[in-house]
């Protein structure tokens, strides 16, 4: 974390708190500790939560705030993104929504492979901090997921030209 270049505002990309048979999300909780580690070591002074919130039932910003709130960081320091559905949409509005061509995205290190190669098509200084792993029986349903996922990016980025599900107007951060 000492290496890491000082990029004031991260993305931490979402995910479910609760796993499938309702216990605590190893990735989720990893993502929150990693987190707010950085922001308790300066390294990081506001974050974009961005995830899903495509039910009332099921707000992925919404969740990692009351943990990041929980573990001390101010409200503050937070601006939720409610239409990070996917990977792309979650990096391309940090861009073009809240304005930031230089970030620190916050995920596991299956996931930050994409995740910076979606930031860099879209030239920006993007660096991630690699949240723990959880055990591989846990994991490997999204391994494979994500086996999927690397050439669907190839694909939206290079030939379909994916926009965002909703892009919309312009924010500013809460900072």
């Amino acid at each position: 974390m000492n290496k890491l270049p000082d990029h004031s505002i991260a993305l931490v990309l979402g995910t479910s708190h609760r796993l499938a048979g309702g216990g605590s999300n190893p990735f989720f909780e990893h993502r929150i500790e990693t987190a707010a580690k950085l922001f308790k070591l300066g390294k990081v002074d506001h974050f974009i939560l961005s995830g899903d919130n495509s039910t009332q039932y099921y707000n992925e910003p919404v969740a990692m705030q009351k943990a990041l709130i929980e573990k001390g960081i101010p409200k503050e320091a937070i601006t939720l993104d409610y239409a990070g559905l996917r990977t792309l949409d979650s990096v391309v509005r940090s861009k073009k929504i809240f304005g930031q061509n230089k970030i620190t995205i916050i995920t596991q290190p299956f996931h930050s492979y994409r995740a910076i190669f979606i930031s860099n098509y879209y030239d920006m200084d993007a660096v991630a901090m690699v949240a723990d792993e959880p055990e591989l029986n846990i994991s490997f349903k999204v391994l494979v997921r994500e086996y999927f996922a690397r050439p669907k990016a190839v694909l939206d980025l290079y030939i379909l030209k994916t926009d965002p599900q909703f892009l919309g107007e312009k924010e500013e951060l809460n900072s």
